[in-house]
């Protein structure tokens, strides 16, 4: 490899690396080893109309589609009708169960729909992504049902990646999201490189899951040891004293109602991001195959970054960093196997690990769940 092909194979290896927390020694040791107005409805019309009835949806969806259309599905047992409202006024209907697409309504930065069973509570949902120009990743972390058939809100906690090279229009999109608390999970070698472009009126805090910038280098010899270095990673977010230290604050926020809305991010919102937002779906009560649904979405998400990385490098480089862009069940599945071994149970680590007491428990489902 010549000195420029091998400089450019560098600078698109570091990148890559900081997507994963790795920093800037993953970058030095890789030619060496590898030859988704916030819309909500009032707190009051919440608690009023949707907390205290049953809601009979088991599963309800908005995608936004390219031409501008949205494609709403739903399945509600035993429900007569169900009337799909968008700002106001009736877009749709249908029976128990259907799948309608909803054309020709006024551009906005987030299409919010009401769907109203003929008997039960109603739920408020949009699409899950935040469409953004200058990142991506950047999700609602609500609009999933838990095993007690309550949903968890939408437009209260998001989570993304990196947010400095937003565009002037994305961060007035986020602005009149109403975020309140931007929680930073980054090194700090990453927060210097690319600093948050904080909301307006959004209070910053930095929770730095890892506790510092990587200074051994990451074995890139093989895909095997780069999938293993992401097992022991998300094993060190459970365990580690930095890792509970900075899950502790972020969830501090989550129990706090006069915090919301809340958005945490790290670099690519997969890894240090991903098992916030899954260790907030368990608390709730999500089940462990829709927890995990989330956490792969990321695939999803961030497929066009991802293979643009994967582009600048040779192919034996880019066949052995693949396991750290990607996330994978095997991942996240070891985090939970960590909570088990050194907490007992997620019970516990609600407690120990996060910081929560039972009554803080209790508040942040109140909060956040409807239903």
């Amino acid at each position: 490899m010549n000195t420029m092909n091998r400089a450019k194979v560098s600078a698109a290896v570091a990148a890559a690396a900081l997507l994963v927390g790795a920093g800037a020694s993953a970058a030095s040791a890789a030619p060496h080893h590898a030859s988704a107005h916030r819309g909500k409805p009032s707190a009051s019309h919440e608690r009023g109309q949707q907390h205290q009835q049953r809601i009979p949806f088991t599963a309800a969806t908005v995608t936004a589609n390219d031409n501008g259309s949205y494609t709403l599905s739903w399945n509600a047992p035993g429900v007569r009708q169900v009337t799909i409202k968008a700002n106001g006024k009736v877009v749709a209907r249908g029976g128990s169960h259907a799948t309608v697409t909803v054309k020709h309504l006024p551009a906005s930065d987030r299409q919010w729909f009401d769907f109203v069973p003929s008997e039960g509570g109603s739920l408020h949902l949009a699409d899950r992504e935040i469409a953004l120009q200058g990142t991506v990743n950047f999700r609602d972390a609500g609009g999933y049902r838990t095993s007690t058939g309550q949903w968890v809100k939408m437009g209260e906690v998001y989570r993304s990646g990196a947010l400095n090279t937003l565009t002037a229009a994305d961060v007035a999109k986020l602005n009149r999201l109403g975020i309140k608390v931007d929680f930073d999970l980054r090194t700090a070698g990453e927060r210097t490189s690319a600093p948050d472009t904080v909301p307006a009126g959004a209070r910053y805090v930095v929770a730095d899951v890892i506790g510092g910038d990587v200074t051994s280098a990451i074995d890139l010899s093989s895909a095997e040891k780069s999938a293993q270095y992401m097992v022991d990673g998300e094993k060190a977010m459970v365990s580690s004293a930095t890792g509970k230290a900075a899950y502790q604050q972020v969830f501090a926020g989550l129990a706090d109602d006069d915090q919301h809305a809340v958005l945490f991010h790290c670099s690519a919102g997969k890894d240090r991001t991903g098992w916030a937002n899954a260790a907030l779906l368990t608390a709730l009560g999500v089940p462990r195959a829709t927890v995990m649904q989330d956490y792969l979405a990321s695939n999803t998400y961030r497929a066009e970054a991802n293979a643009a990385a994967l582009a600048a490098m040779p192919a034996d480089m880019a066949a052995a960093y693949k396991p750290m862009l990607d996330v994978r069940a095997e991942y996240l599945n070891s985090g939970f196997d960590e909570v088990e071994a050194a907490f007992g149970s997620f019970e516990n680590y609600e407690k120990k690990g996060l910081g929560l007491s039972s009554k803080e428990i209790e508040e942040l489902k109140s909060s956040l769940l409807v239903g």
